[in-house]
């Protein structure tokens, strides 16, 4: 297998340095807002930068945000090839669960009701999304809390230059899984809007593993409704305005654990967004006003009727609730100098409680959002310099105060350099996560003198565009060090700061667009270790109890090296056709107290067709595992066997 990834980097790189030169578009050229907050080309930032657009999208119409983010440079999605409703944990660049902060829109979100405070990505689906932009490296200092390892910027779909457009869309596929969707937009007198529906329905698969074959393992469902709205404008040239909401709704079955089936565990999981924005232009200065709710609950259901176990029932609920407010502003001083100030706050909370029965009687926790909240305010600046002749240098900080542990500072410095086809560049950022609502008030594991987990990470590497840019080949080497890491302790069952982690790694990436072709290929290798307590079991006590330090690799269900090939041709002006190659090699399962085990490496095949019958109307086939290669991401869960989704779309103008 080795030898067919080799082949197949020597094919695209030969199709790539034999193709002939012409004109084409410029991903370079290419607005983004991610890198700094305000819009500037690719090519002036020197932040390590990767744009999914809506033309990508589209051709996604079959795959969940997970799958789509999976296949890019640096970036492992855990859940995104099990059954539909399995829990998304992102990891970029080997970092762990909740060191990847989501945004929407370029503002933060959180479900502070879970214990890493990660955003849930199941409550978007690429048929609502415009654009996502991937921005790796510490960013702190520009966004906060969370964004260690980086940000992924989900940018919701835009609404249409003309008065009316209407989109519709109808999916189907195997495990008895259907979608519908549809949606108008326009704009008219400075004035557009957005309203967006999405049904998913799944029969689904079992999400345990029945590894006898004959246990008979019942299907996990999952259901979904996601409603998207938006509303702006501009009340003069100066200042606009805009007001957005969501709700989401999907409720799953579940199973009891790795290898066990459970018939009657569901959970639902509710989420409402709501928020509002201003922006006023005065001068060489624009600022921006921002506020956003954000409110997630999850309801976990288990009769635990047809299964023995501790517990006959058992039902928890847990709600989160945060606040997110800012006022920042973008300043052009000079042809030379940019800045950008700004200050924010946060306010978050959570309601959780829990009941389980069984044959001791009734146990019961509850937390209570009264005790259980925190408080972080903000106040940031970065300096932008351009020299006109190619090079471009930002530098910054952020001062932070938090209700729990006080304060803390960030930084980050980026200089970078263009010079015909070449770009050098290179980050040295600080960055920082806070102790979430459940490691610090959990009645059980919470720990309230918690510090924040702090990162200094350092990326560098070249971009070389040929072929007026058709042909892009970025390299990056990346290393971070996180210390105060919140761990687990299974002496007092709490947590706790270790020591320290640390992370290395590579990313190298090539992208060719030309003509009929699109190709690209990617590959990321990164490795880490962690430094924290060591355990050793004492008999007399029947307890684990500490006995000195212990280093090793923490990078579990993350592979060392991982890759993606993906090459698709336009057949005739009607008929797209891809494939799609995705290898992740061997990696470590963790084990409750026992030593992990490897997992073998594995790859997987994807094709995609797409058949336009006019500028309106097009048919798709998504065709997944065509090989139906049997793998493992989470042990003791199944991933998906062979698998499609053939569909239809329509957009209608006036």
């Amino acid at each position: 297998m080795k030898h067919l990834f080799f082949s197949a980097a020597a094919l695209a790189c030969s199709l790539l340095s034999s193709a002939q030169t012409d004109t084409t578009a410029s991903a370079l050229d290419e607005v983004v807002i991610t890198a700094n907050r305000f819009p500037q080309k690719q090519q002036q930032t020197g932040k390590v930068l990767t744009v999914i657009p809506r033309s990508v999208l589209d051709k996604s119409m079959g795959k969940s945000l997970g799958e789509v983010l999976n296949q890019y440079a640096g970036m492992t999605i855990i859940g995104a090839n099990n059954n539909p409703g399995t829990n998304i944990d992102v990891y970029t660049r080997g970092a762990g669960l909740g060191n990847t902060l989501i945004l929407v829109d370029g503002v933060p979100m959180y479900d502070v009701s879970s214990i890493s405070s990660a955003f849930d990505l199941n409550f978007f689906t690429p048929d609502m999304i415009e654009r996502v932009e991937i921005l790796k490296g510490g960013q702190s200092t520009v966004y906060g809390s969370d964004a260690v390892a980086g940000v992924i910027n989900i940018i919701p779909r835009k609404a249409a230059e003309k008065p009316l457009q209407l989109n519709a869309n109808a999916a189907a596929g195997s495990f008895g899984t259907y979608k519908i969707g549809a949606g108008i937009n326009g704009s008219k007198n400075n004035t557009h809007y957005n309203l967006q529906y999405q049904q998913m329905q799944s029969a689904g698969l079992s999400s345990a593993i029945d590894t006898a074959g004959n246990k008979g393992f019942d299907k996990d469902g999952f259901s979904q409704h996601n409603l998207n709205a938006s509303v702006g404008g501009k009340f003069n040239t100066a200042l606009s305005w805009k007001l957005y909401g969501q709700m989401n709704l999907y409720k799953t079955d579940l199973d009891g654990n790795a290898y066990v089936d459970d018939k009657d565990h569901t959970v639902k999981n509710r989420h409402f967004l709501a928020g509002a924005g201003l922006s006023y232009k005065a001068g060489s200065a624009t600022i921006h006003a921002n506020y956003n709710l954000n409110e997630t609950e999850r309801d976990y259901r288990d009769d635990s009727a047809s299964r023995s176990g501790f517990s006959t029932f058992s039902t928890s609920t847990y709600k989160g609730l945060s606040h997110f407010a800012e006022l920042y502003a973008n300043i052009k001083a000079s042809e030379h100098w940019s800045f950008i100030t700004g200050v924010d706050g946060r306010w978050q909370n959570t309601d959780q409680d829990y009941l389980s029965i069984s044959s001791f009687g009734p146990y019961k926790t509850s937390l209570s959002s009264d005790s259980a909240n925190i408080q972080i305010y903000s106040a940031y600046a970065s300096a932008f310099y351009t020299s006109g002749k190619g090079f471009f240098m930002e530098a910054g900080g952020r001062l932070n105060q938090h209700s729990m542990y006080g304060t803390n500072t960030t930084f980050t410095l980026n200089p970078s350099f263009v010079y015909r086809n070449w770009k050098f560049f290179a980050n040295l950022a600080s960055a920082f996560k806070t102790p979430t609502l459940y490691q610090l008030y959990d009645p059980v594991s919470g720990y309230a003198d918690l510090k924040p987990e702090r990162s200094l990470s350092f990326e560098g590497g070249l971009q070389y565009s040929a072929m007026n840019n058709a042909w892009q080949t970025r390299a990056v080497v990346f290393s971070r060090k996180l210390r105060d890491g919140i761990d687990y302790s299974f002496v007092d069952f709490a947590y706790f700061n270790n020591n320290e982690a640390s992370d290395l790694g590579l990313e190298l990436e090539s992208m060719f667009r030309k003509g009929k072709w699109n190709i690209s290929f990617n590959y990321t290798y990164v490795t880490g270790e962690v430094n924290t307590v060591k355990y050793r079991y004492d008999a007399p006590s029947f307890s684990y109890i500490p006995n000195g330090d212990t280093t090793y690799n923490y990078q579990f269900r993350r592979p060392k090296h991982s890759l993606n090939l993906f090459a698709g041709y336009q057949f005739t002006p009607k008929f797209f056709a891809s494939i799609h190659t995705r290898f992740a090699g061997k990696r470590f399962e963790p084990r409750f107290m026992a030593s992990p085990v490897e997992v073998d490496a594995y790859t997987v095949f994807d094709v995609y067709g797409e058949y336009r019958f006019s500028k309106n109307l097009r048919a798709f086939l998504d065709l997944k595992n065509i090989f139906d290669k049997n793998y493992i991401d989470i042990s003791g869960f199944t991933t998906r066997p062979i698998n499609f989704m053939v569909g239809v779309a329509v957009r209608l103008e006036d």
